[in-house]
């Protein structure tokens, strides 16, 4: 008898990159991997205040390495990032708060789409340098992922709401009491028992908690090697 899929909890910001790394692989894996993967969109901006962390572009040479970093990791995990021109602005000034509202909007709307809607954002923040603090922005993303303009109007609206607010208060709530000061976190349940795991290059070892195979950021690029 087959075991029940283990549940794996992804906390992420369209605000970070590296959440969207992380996002990419797992969703590659959910189909390989016996995991039931649960998105879980967060305010990254809280996570930091709540754990005294504070943004690696803060540091100078943190904000350098990142950007050579991103430049790497782009061609290794197959997704299209490219640093918006007004990096600091993006990362230290905007934020994501809206957009991450609408993502919980999303999630309690129309949770099919949340993974789509997510990509979309991420691409336009992180591969078409468009501002995701502007509600056309959000608005051509959630209909480049499949809404209408009426659904994605709709979902705008209700990010005003006490219920999206404090829905993604409750979820930034939750990836702090797992012990995250950061995102990507990952949060995988196995045996009654929680493993917090941060980064987007901790997929290895998160395979090798579920005693799954590792085979690359790219397991379909691996299979057909084999």
């Amino acid at each position: 008898m087959a075991s029940l899929p283990r549940k794996l909890e992804l906390f992420y910001d369209v605000l970070s990159p590296y959440s969207w790394l992380g996002f990419e692989v797992l969703c590659r894996y959910q189909n390989i991997w016996n995991i039931n993967l649960q998105l879980r969109p967060s305010f990254i901006a809280g996570i930091m205040k709540s754990s005294g962390n504070k943004p690696p572009a803060l540091v100078p040479k943190k904000g350098k390495y990142m950007l050579s970093d991103l430049h790497h990791l782009k061609n290794f995990y197959q997704v299209p990032i490219q640093p918006p021109k007004d990096f600091f602005s993006v990362v230290l000034e905007k934020g994501s708060l809206t957009a991450m509202r609408f993502l919980t909007a999303v999630n309690i709307e129309k949770p099919e789409m949340l993974e789509k809607v997510s990509r979309e954002l991420w691409m336009r923040i992180w591969s078409q340098d468009e501002d995701i603090t502007e509600p056309q922005s959000i608005m051509t993303a959630a209909k480049k992922a499949g809404l209408s303009e009426e659904e994605a109007k709709d979902l705008l609206e209700k990010c005003s709401t006490d219920k999206v607010k404090n829905r993604l208060k409750e979820t930034t709530e939750a990836a702090c009491k797992y012990g995250a000061f950061g995102l990507p976190t990952l949060v995988v349940h196995i045996d009654d028992k929680s493993h917090m795991l941060f980064g987007s290059d901790r997929m290895e070892l998160l395979a090798y908690l579920l005693g799954e195979q590792w085979l690359g950021p790219v397991p379909s690029t691996v299979k057909g090697k084999l």
